[in-house]
């Protein structure tokens, strides 16, 4: 058995150094997982941080096999000194069928030696106050650039959040005649929370209505669909779920089962026409479009 380092000595605290352990053992035999010593705290100043096991070459019917190990030491050594690493013991088995035979292996202690990271004491002097040393002085920052780049930087900031704000239709921009559908399609999304459907259904179908109204300025009925579409082109790739939208509306308020209506035109879908609609309105805005 060898034991081998590649530096055991000068070592300092907290450093990491390796060792390998050659066990020459009969040919069969390998050493058991459970029986190899485990990373972790060793001593109270010596960790096992890595483990590992490799077979080497056969040679007259023996296997050499190599125990690569990784330390770390947390002695803070007062002066240079000598230190063991703590022994253990590999346990070997046979590896052929129902064999029981084992053997342990004893691997014994080794030196490394450790060393102060600096002096005890400072050289002797005659006065006492020699060893003083004054502060070093903290450097002296002009604050007004800083402070500068930090109103600049909230200013963009407010910017855009103004820019955003118009563009969402947020207050105080969200009373704007323009954005009807944005505000009609808030009330939607409130209304698909509540717990009473029948209800919530024909608020959220009124909201729409108002939304319409707002935007052509008119009344807008189911027959006028195509004459709002004409005067306001930014919704005509929405003609199919506004038809929808008139027909669930005449069938909820002036027909003998408002629940057909819903199951034709969910409330799911209402939702998604009405946010389609404040999307249109937002690029037509965008576009410079009434």
């Amino acid at each position: 058995m060898v034991v081998r380092s590649p530096r055991p000595f000068g070592l300092f605290v907290g450093d990491r150094f390796g060792a390998t352990v050659e066990i020459e053992a009969v040919d069969g035999f390998a050493p058991q997982a459970a029986s190899l010593p485990k990373p972790g705290p060793l001593t109270y100043w010596l960790d096992l941080t890595a483990v590992s096991v490799a077979p080497g070459p056969a040679r007259d019917g023996n296997r050499l096999w190599r125990l690569s190990l990784t330390y770390q030491t947390f002695y803070a050594a007062l002066d240079v000194r000598r230190l063991d690493v703590p022994a253990f013991t590999v346990t070997f088995a046979s590896e052929a069928p129902r064999a029981t035979t084992s053997a342990v292996a004893e691997v014994p202690s080794w030196p490394i030696g450790v060393s102060p990271l600096r002096e005890i004491q400072p050289p002797p002097v005659a006065d006492p106050v020699e060893y003083l040393r004054p502060e070093s002085p903290n450097p002296r920052r002009d604050p007004a650039l800083p402070g500068a780049l930090a109103w600049a930087f909230a200013g963009l900031g407010l910017a855009g959040l103004l820019a955003l704000a118009r563009d969402r239709a947020w207050w105080p921009f969200r009373h704007r005649p323009a954005r009807a559908f944005a505000a009609a399609w808030r009330q939607v999304r409130r209304q698909a929370v509540r717990r009473d459907a029948e209800a919530a259904y024909r608020e959220a179908l009124l909201a729409l209505h108002r939304g319409l109204d707002r935007t052509d300025g008119r009344r807008v009925m189911g027959e006028d669909l195509a004459g709002f579409l004409v005067r306001h082109p930014a919704y005509a790739a929405l003609t199919q779920p506004l038809d929808r939208f008139f027909r669930a509306s005449r069938e909820v308020f002036f027909g003998r089962d408002p629940s057909l209506a819903q199951r034709d035109w969910p409330m799911p879908d209402l939702v998604a026409t009405a946010r389609r609609l404040a999307a249109a309105e937002r690029a037509a805005n965008a576009g410079g479009h009434s």
